[in-house]
Protein backbone atom coordinates (compact mmCIF):
# COMPACT_ATOMS: atom_id res chain seq x y z
CA UNK A 1 0.00 0.00 0.00
CA UNK A 2 1.42 3.38 -1.00
CA UNK A 3 1.94 6.31 1.36
CA UNK A 4 -0.94 8.17 -0.29
CA UNK A 5 -3.29 5.23 0.18
CA UNK A 6 -2.31 4.91 3.86
CA UNK A 7 -2.99 8.62 4.33
CA UNK A 8 -6.44 8.31 2.75
CA UNK A 9 -7.33 5.28 4.90
CA UNK A 10 -6.19 7.13 8.02
CA UNK A 11 -8.38 10.11 7.12
CA UNK A 12 -11.40 7.88 6.46
CA UNK A 13 -10.91 6.11 9.78
CA UNK A 14 -10.77 9.43 11.61
CA UNK A 15 -13.96 10.61 9.91
CA UNK A 16 -15.78 7.41 10.84
CA UNK A 17 -14.65 7.65 14.47
CA UNK A 18 -15.78 11.26 14.62
CA UNK A 19 -19.19 10.35 13.23
CA UNK A 20 -19.55 7.43 15.63
CA UNK A 21 -18.93 9.80 18.52
CA UNK A 22 -21.86 12.01 17.52
CA UNK A 23 -24.77 12.04 20.01
CA UNK A 24 -27.73 9.85 19.19
CA UNK A 25 -30.88 11.53 17.97
CA UNK A 26 -34.05 10.56 16.21
CA UNK A 27 -33.73 11.03 12.47
CA UNK A 28 -35.33 10.06 9.24
CA UNK A 29 -34.31 6.48 9.23
CA UNK A 30 -37.50 4.74 10.33
CA UNK A 31 -36.91 4.11 14.03
CA UNK A 32 -36.88 0.80 15.87
CA UNK A 33 -40.34 -0.70 16.41
CA UNK A 34 -42.16 1.87 14.27
CA UNK A 35 -43.20 -0.63 11.58
CA UNK A 36 -45.28 -3.77 12.21
CA UNK A 37 -43.36 -7.07 11.90
CA UNK A 38 -45.08 -8.02 8.64
CA UNK A 39 -43.95 -4.80 6.93
CA UNK A 40 -40.41 -5.26 8.27
CA UNK A 41 -40.31 -8.73 6.75
CA UNK A 42 -41.70 -7.58 3.40
CA UNK A 43 -39.11 -4.83 2.98
CA UNK A 44 -36.34 -7.19 4.04
CA UNK A 45 -37.33 -9.71 1.36
CA UNK A 46 -37.56 -6.97 -1.29
CA UNK A 47 -33.97 -5.93 -0.52
CA UNK A 48 -32.43 -9.41 -0.80
CA UNK A 49 -32.05 -9.63 -4.62
CA UNK A 50 -30.29 -6.25 -4.77
CA UNK A 51 -27.92 -7.25 -1.98
CA UNK A 52 -27.05 -10.58 -3.60
CA UNK A 53 -26.25 -8.88 -6.90
CA UNK A 54 -24.35 -6.15 -5.06
CA UNK A 55 -22.10 -8.60 -3.23
CA UNK A 56 -21.25 -10.24 -6.55
CA UNK A 57 -20.44 -6.89 -8.15
CA UNK A 58 -18.19 -5.83 -5.27
CA UNK A 59 -16.30 -9.13 -5.35
CA UNK A 60 -15.81 -8.77 -9.09
CA UNK A 61 -14.63 -5.14 -8.86
CA UNK A 62 -12.15 -5.94 -6.09
CA UNK A 63 -10.98 -9.04 -7.97
CA UNK A 64 -10.30 -6.96 -11.08
CA UNK A 65 -8.14 -4.49 -9.17
CA UNK A 66 -7.38 -4.40 -5.45
CA UNK A 67 -7.26 -0.60 -5.45
CA UNK A 68 -10.99 -0.56 -6.15
CA UNK A 69 -11.37 -1.53 -2.50
CA UNK A 70 -9.98 1.86 -1.53
CA UNK A 71 -12.60 3.67 -3.60
CA UNK A 72 -15.33 1.45 -2.16
CA UNK A 73 -14.12 2.25 1.36
CA UNK A 74 -14.17 5.95 0.57
CA UNK A 75 -17.73 5.71 -0.75
CA UNK A 76 -18.81 3.77 2.35
CA UNK A 77 -17.17 6.29 4.68
CA UNK A 78 -18.83 9.15 2.80
CA UNK A 79 -22.25 7.52 3.24
CA UNK A 80 -21.59 6.85 6.94
CA UNK A 81 -20.38 10.33 7.79
CA UNK A 82 -22.81 12.39 5.75
CA UNK A 83 -25.89 10.36 6.72
CA UNK A 84 -24.98 10.52 10.41
CA UNK A 85 -25.32 14.31 10.50
CA UNK A 86 -28.86 14.89 11.72
CA UNK A 87 -30.47 18.27 11.00
CA UNK A 88 -33.52 19.30 13.11
CA UNK A 89 -36.57 20.06 11.00
CA UNK A 90 -38.88 23.01 11.57
CA UNK A 91 -41.69 20.46 11.74
CA UNK A 92 -40.22 18.79 14.84
CA UNK A 93 -38.59 15.82 13.13
CA UNK A 94 -35.07 15.44 11.77
CA UNK A 95 -33.58 15.05 8.32
CA UNK A 96 -30.17 14.08 7.00
CA UNK A 97 -28.30 13.68 3.75
CA UNK A 98 -27.77 10.17 2.38
CA UNK A 99 -24.40 10.24 0.57
CA UNK A 100 -25.29 7.27 -1.63
CA UNK A 101 -25.19 9.20 -4.90
CA UNK A 102 -21.38 9.06 -5.04
CA UNK A 103 -21.25 5.28 -4.80
CA UNK A 104 -24.15 4.86 -7.24
CA UNK A 105 -22.34 6.98 -9.82
CA UNK A 106 -19.00 5.20 -9.40
CA UNK A 107 -20.05 1.58 -8.75
CA UNK A 108 -23.76 1.33 -9.56
CA UNK A 109 -26.86 0.90 -7.39
CA UNK A 110 -26.39 -2.80 -6.55
CA UNK A 111 -22.96 -2.35 -4.98
CA UNK A 112 -24.28 0.75 -3.20
CA UNK A 113 -27.04 -1.32 -1.59
CA UNK A 114 -24.40 -3.39 0.22
CA UNK A 115 -22.48 -0.32 1.40
CA UNK A 116 -25.74 1.27 2.54
CA UNK A 117 -26.77 -1.83 4.47
CA UNK A 118 -23.43 -1.93 6.30
CA UNK A 119 -23.77 1.76 7.19
CA UNK A 120 -27.34 1.30 8.41
CA UNK A 121 -26.34 -1.62 10.65
CA UNK A 122 -23.53 0.39 12.26
CA UNK A 123 -25.78 3.43 12.70
CA UNK A 124 -28.55 1.36 14.29
CA UNK A 125 -26.11 -0.25 16.74
CA UNK A 126 -23.76 2.65 17.50
CA UNK A 127 -25.94 5.74 17.09
CA UNK A 128 -29.50 4.50 17.75
CA UNK A 129 -30.17 5.92 14.28
CA UNK A 130 -32.84 3.80 12.64
CA UNK A 131 -33.26 0.27 13.93
CA UNK A 132 -32.55 -3.39 13.34
CA UNK A 133 -36.20 -4.37 12.87
CA UNK A 134 -36.67 -1.57 10.32
CA UNK A 135 -33.39 -2.34 8.55
CA UNK A 136 -35.11 -3.64 5.42
CA UNK A 137 -37.31 -0.58 4.98
CA UNK A 138 -34.44 1.82 5.61
CA UNK A 139 -32.16 -0.14 3.30
CA UNK A 140 -34.70 -0.04 0.48
CA UNK A 141 -35.28 3.70 0.69
CA UNK A 142 -31.74 4.92 1.31
CA UNK A 143 -29.52 2.19 -0.15
CA UNK A 144 -31.62 0.95 -3.08
CA UNK A 145 -34.30 3.39 -4.28
CA UNK A 146 -32.22 6.55 -3.90
CA UNK A 147 -29.13 5.07 -5.61
CA UNK A 148 -31.27 3.67 -8.45
CA UNK A 149 -32.69 7.14 -9.09
CA UNK A 150 -29.25 8.76 -8.89
CA UNK A 151 -27.64 6.18 -11.19
CA UNK A 152 -30.44 6.32 -13.74
CA UNK A 153 -30.40 10.11 -13.91
CA UNK A 154 -26.60 10.27 -14.13
CA UNK A 155 -26.46 7.78 -17.00
CA UNK A 156 -29.29 9.54 -18.79
CA UNK A 157 -27.65 12.95 -18.47
CA UNK A 158 -24.26 11.65 -19.61
CA UNK A 159 -25.89 9.97 -22.61
CA UNK A 160 -27.39 13.37 -23.43
CA UNK A 161 -23.87 14.86 -23.16
CA UNK A 162 -24.71 17.02 -20.16
CA UNK A 163 -21.66 18.40 -18.33
CA UNK A 164 -20.16 15.78 -16.01
CA UNK A 165 -20.15 17.97 -12.88
CA UNK A 166 -23.72 19.07 -13.50
CA UNK A 167 -24.73 15.43 -13.98
CA UNK A 168 -23.10 14.46 -10.68
CA UNK A 169 -24.84 17.30 -8.83
CA UNK A 170 -28.28 16.53 -10.24
CA UNK A 171 -27.90 12.78 -9.65
CA UNK A 172 -26.89 13.23 -5.99
CA UNK A 173 -29.66 15.82 -5.54
CA UNK A 174 -32.34 13.51 -6.95
CA UNK A 175 -31.05 10.46 -5.08
CA UNK A 176 -31.38 12.31 -1.78
CA UNK A 177 -34.89 13.58 -2.49
CA UNK A 178 -36.10 10.26 -3.88
CA UNK A 179 -34.98 8.49 -0.72
CA UNK A 180 -37.31 10.65 1.33
CA UNK A 181 -40.16 10.26 -1.14
CA UNK A 182 -39.88 6.48 -0.81
CA UNK A 183 -39.66 6.69 2.97
CA UNK A 184 -42.80 8.83 2.97
CA UNK A 185 -44.58 6.21 0.87
CA UNK A 186 -43.47 3.46 3.25
CA UNK A 187 -44.85 5.37 6.24
CA UNK A 188 -48.05 6.38 4.46
CA UNK A 189 -48.82 2.80 3.47
CA UNK A 190 -48.24 1.63 7.02
CA UNK A 191 -50.16 4.48 8.67
CA UNK A 192 -52.90 5.74 6.32
CA UNK A 193 -54.82 8.79 7.51
CA UNK A 194 -58.28 8.31 8.97
CA UNK A 195 -59.59 10.75 6.38
CA UNK A 196 -58.06 10.51 2.93
CA UNK A 197 -56.20 7.24 3.45
CA UNK A 198 -52.71 6.67 2.05
CA UNK A 199 -52.77 9.73 -0.22
CA UNK A 200 -53.52 12.14 2.62
CA UNK A 201 -50.94 10.48 4.83
CA UNK A 202 -48.34 10.70 2.05
CA UNK A 203 -48.91 14.44 1.66
CA UNK A 204 -48.46 14.84 5.41
CA UNK A 205 -45.19 12.91 5.56
CA UNK A 206 -43.78 14.66 2.50
CA UNK A 207 -44.67 17.99 4.06
CA UNK A 208 -42.83 17.08 7.24
CA UNK A 209 -39.50 16.61 5.53
CA UNK A 210 -39.65 18.99 2.58
CA UNK A 211 -38.62 22.17 4.47
CA UNK A 212 -35.23 20.75 5.46
CA UNK A 213 -34.69 18.05 2.86
CA UNK A 214 -34.76 20.30 -0.19
CA UNK A 215 -31.82 22.47 0.95
CA UNK A 216 -30.02 19.37 2.28
CA UNK A 217 -30.31 17.76 -1.14
CA UNK A 218 -28.68 20.82 -2.66
CA UNK A 219 -25.85 20.62 -0.12
CA UNK A 220 -25.40 16.91 -0.79
CA UNK A 221 -25.17 17.57 -4.50
CA UNK A 222 -22.46 20.19 -3.94
CA UNK A 223 -20.49 17.97 -1.55
CA UNK A 224 -20.64 15.06 -3.99
CA UNK A 225 -19.27 17.25 -6.77
CA UNK A 226 -16.45 18.41 -4.47
CA UNK A 227 -15.51 14.80 -3.68
CA UNK A 228 -15.61 13.87 -7.37
CA UNK A 229 -13.35 16.81 -8.25
CA UNK A 230 -10.88 15.62 -5.63
CA UNK A 231 -10.97 12.07 -6.98
CA UNK A 232 -10.52 13.25 -10.55
CA UNK A 233 -7.46 15.19 -9.40
CA UNK A 234 -5.77 12.57 -7.23
CA UNK A 235 -7.27 9.24 -8.33
CA UNK A 236 -7.81 9.60 -12.08
CA UNK A 237 -6.17 6.24 -12.76
CA UNK A 238 -8.50 4.45 -10.36
CA UNK A 239 -11.53 6.22 -11.86
CA UNK A 240 -10.50 5.11 -15.35
CA UNK A 241 -10.12 1.56 -14.07
CA UNK A 242 -13.77 1.43 -12.92
CA UNK A 243 -15.00 3.12 -16.10
CA UNK A 244 -15.97 6.48 -14.64
CA UNK A 245 -13.39 8.32 -16.77
CA UNK A 246 -12.58 7.50 -20.37
CA UNK A 247 -9.08 6.70 -21.43
CA UNK A 248 -8.32 10.26 -22.56
CA UNK A 249 -9.99 12.05 -19.64
CA UNK A 250 -8.21 13.47 -16.59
Amino acid sequence: MSKRQRSVLTLLTALCVAAAAAPAASAMHIMEGYLPPAMCAVWGVVCLPFLVVGVGQIRRKVGEQNQNLLLLALCGAFVFVISSLKIPSVTGSCSHMTGTGLSAILFGPAATSVLGLIVLIFQAILLAHGGLTTLGANCFSMAIAGPLAAYGLYRGLRAARVNRKASVFLAAFLGDLFTYCVTSVQLAVTYPAAEGGVAASLVKFLGVFAPTQLPLAVVEGILTVVIVIGLETYAARELRAIGYLGGNET
